[in-house]
């Protein structure tokens, strides 16, 4: 009944995200703030994981592709599909839900507990849509942290392959560029929308509704990584399943 009585609150929470709106002046503000914290402040944990994973998956395919009938183009194949399909969008977006989620959850849990949300009722403002709304549009940009998490992901691999010698940097570069299907990028910024919209909302609700002091914003935090996780997870199975099937 809990979990009942959660997904319902969260999609109320999401329908009086819209009503009620923030000045645009003072919107325009919040949005800006919240894209600098979110996206500008991430790109540098995505850009450092995503050069090395991109190496480490070309390291590995190279070093299990050791028969001579398989040829060496593969490397660079298998790690464009590796990075594009799945680790870009989905591994780096559970990444930030440490990152980003916890990020949220602790900052308006920590104006829960300190009662400016309760101030801001006061005042007349629909605190959903000042504390929420601005987070969903600045996450809109998210996919842009997401294609440079698939540029460097694959620039890693090139990397790895130059300075490790596991196969030429011409063969990797001819099968980055094989039977390329435009499609998988848009499945990709497909999922990214899908999961900015998670990553935003699912933390902005366990800080909106928190109770306690100080030990339950940690709490909360961790819940929300949780949950962000298992959502996204649940959420890229069914758009794989509906999109690539």
């Amino acid at each position: 009944m809990t979990a009942l009585n959660n997904i319902g609150k969260y999609f109320l929470m999401i329908a009086d995200m819209f009503r009620k709106p923030t000045k645009w002046s003072v919107m325009k503000q919040l949005i800006l703030k919240d894209i600098d914290d979110l996206i500008i402040g991430s790109l540098g944990i995505v850009a450092f994981i995503s050069f090395f994973v991109g190496g480490v998956v070309t390291i590995q395919t190279a070093l299990n592709i050791d028969s001579p009938l398989i040829p060496k183009y593969l490397v660079g194949f298998a790690t464009r599909q590796s990075v594009i399909l799945e680790f870009a969008p989905t591994f780096i977006s559970i990444i930030m839900a440490g990152k980003v989620g916890s990020f949220i959850t602790s900052s308006i849990g920590t104006m829960r507990v300190t009662e400016q949300i309760d101030a801001l009722e006061v005042m007349g403002v629909n605190a959903i849509n000042y504390l929420v709304f601005p987070k969903v549009i600045a996450l809109l940009l998210y996919p842009f942290a997401i294609s440079i998490a698939m540029f460097l992901g694959i620039l890693g691999g090139m990397a790895a392959c130059y300075f490790g010698g596991f196969v030429s940097v011409d063969n990797y570069i001819i099968g980055v560029q094989q039977d390329f299907t435009p499609f998988h990028l848009t499945y990709a910024f497909i999922k990214t929308f899908v999961f900015a919209f998670i990553l935003a909302t699912i933390p902005s609700f366990y800080g909106y509704y928190m109770k306690g002091g100080a030990l339950e914003v940690g709490k909360a935090s961790t819940t929300s990584f949780v949950w962000t996780s298992v959502t996204i997870i649940l959420l890229n199975y069914l758009l794989t399943q509906m999109l690539l099937s």
